[in-house]
């Protein structure tokens, strides 16, 4: 009975310590940064699921284009080997390889991009259009949550390295993480410029 009355009054104080060293604050960031990069993954994915459909979409107009068709089915092919979650976000070589593959991804869909404004007829096809357009949004999209989850780390890292939360952090084993955003991977992973001419009417 008085072990359990101790600790009804330990708790409290224990609870406020907490908060007071920035315990909570840190979870919380963590927590934030997890989701915001949860996020940005839902958008990826969204993006790779759209990548067949476009392929099938030009392949009847591209047939002289076949490198490039290849290279896109190809780098959607080792973006979707690679399973990521938000907890790999402290596994810097599997970060790495998803970073690299995301990249040739985008470099690929640019390539595609640009050679089908040589075709008339597949920029006047609605499927086509219908699809470039889900693209454009999507890109639109993972700039937006990548962009939150760089500002995410950057808070979370920031309150793990200033005194007197760095103690707490270290007490915990919290540490700073990359942040994949604006490393060296941000320039691989730079998305493509969703943009194409659409015919005039009545040409095409």
């Amino acid at each position: 009975m008085m072990k359990r009355i101790l600790l009804l009054i330990l708790l409290p104080c224990l609870s406020a310590l907490l908060a007071g060293c920035g315990y909570n604050d840190i979870q919380r960031l963590d927590e934030q940064v997890k989701t915001t990069w949860s996020q940005t993954l839902n958008q990826y994915e969204r993006r790779a699921e759209l990548v067949p459909k476009l392929v099938n979409s030009v392949n009847a107009y591209m047939v002289n284009e076949r490198a490039v068709l290849t290279q896109v089915t190809e780098a959607r092919s080792r973006v979707g080997s690679i399973q990521i979650s938000a907890k790999d976000l402290e596994n810097p070589e599997l970060m790495a390889r998803f970073n690299e593959a995301q990249g040739q991804l985008s470099s690929a869909l640019s390539r595609l991009i640009a050679v089908s404004e040589n075709y008339p007829q597949l920029k006047s096809d609605g499927l086509f259009r219908d699809l470039m357009t889900q693209l454009e949004g999507t890109e639109n999209r993972i700039a937006t949550e990548r962009g939150r989850y760089v500002q995410a780390v950057q808070d979370y890292n920031l309150i793990v390295r200033q005194f007197p939360t760095l103690i707490t952090a270290k007490i915990f084993g919290y540490h700073t993480i990359e942040n994949y955003g604006v490393s060296k991977q941000d320039q691989i992973t730079k998305d493509p410029e969703v943009k194409f001419t659409l015919p005039e009417p009545g040409k095409g």
